[in-house]
């Protein structure tokens, strides 16, 4: 473990307490889209498997249940108790566009063809796109609560911290996994627009009920 991974880990988890908080308090999930959270939820729930079989670390298996637990929380509260709330008019992302190509390239790449290491393969692809319907949820109404953009800058600098994390495992230790790290860059790239628009627009010093222009 080293400080980047440390880092990255906890950016990781703040995003997902801001949506959370975001929602309760407001009780609301307006211009939060659904698909990107069930997405999210399928990654976790897919790669973490080997918490039935596999124990590395305390942090590590408590990492894991954490992520799954606050993502299908996210998604009950999206698709249940604050159903009412959910733009699903906007929230038209064809997932299905996704989920094939990651599907078709976790059984062509990967590290060895059994079961969990297709489904870890599988959640590494997923990850990468799955934060798309939001982005298109976005561009489409044109608009974002600020909260929400703070909840994107967390999963950018996640990721971000994460590419610094396997650049200090590479000099440190020789490790190189092109399956996580190409997917990581990719999904990282996605970010960078976002991350222009936060930075010259200031977003960090609005209120949480304002609105932000997405163009």
């Amino acid at each position: 473990m080293n400080l980047f991974r440390l880092c990255g880990d906890l950016s990781h988890l703040v995003a997902i307490i801001i949506l959370l908080l975001k929602i309760w308090k407001t009780r609301s999930c307006a211009g939060i889209s659904g698909k990107s959270q069930a997405l999210f939820a399928v990654v976790f729930c897919t790669r973490y498997l080997d918490l039935f079989f596999s124990f590395i670390s305390l942090y590590n298996t408590s990492m894991k249940v954490i992520y799954i637990s606050l993502s299908i929380g996210t998604c009950y509260l999206i698709f249940m108790k604050f159903k009412p709330t959910y733009d699903s008019n906007h929230d038209t992302f064809r997932v299905e566009f996704l989920l094939g190509p990651c599907v078709i390239l976790a059984l062509v790449l990967n590290h060895s063809f059994t079961v969990t290491e297709i489904l870890w393969t599988f959640s590494i692809y997923l990850e990468a796109g799955a934060i798309l319907p939001q982005l298109f949820m976005m561009s489409k109404t044109g608009e974002a609560e600020t909260i929400t953009s703070h909840y994107l800058f967390m999963l950018g600098m996640y990721r971000g911290l994460y590419i610094l994390n396997w650049i200090y495992r590479y000099h440190t230790e020789s490790f190189f996994d092109p399956i996580a790290v190409v997917a990581g860059v990719v999904q990282t790239v996605l970010y960078i627009d976002f991350f222009y628009l936060y930075v010259t627009k200031g977003m960090w010093k609005h209120k949480d009920s304002q609105l932000i222009e997405v163009v």
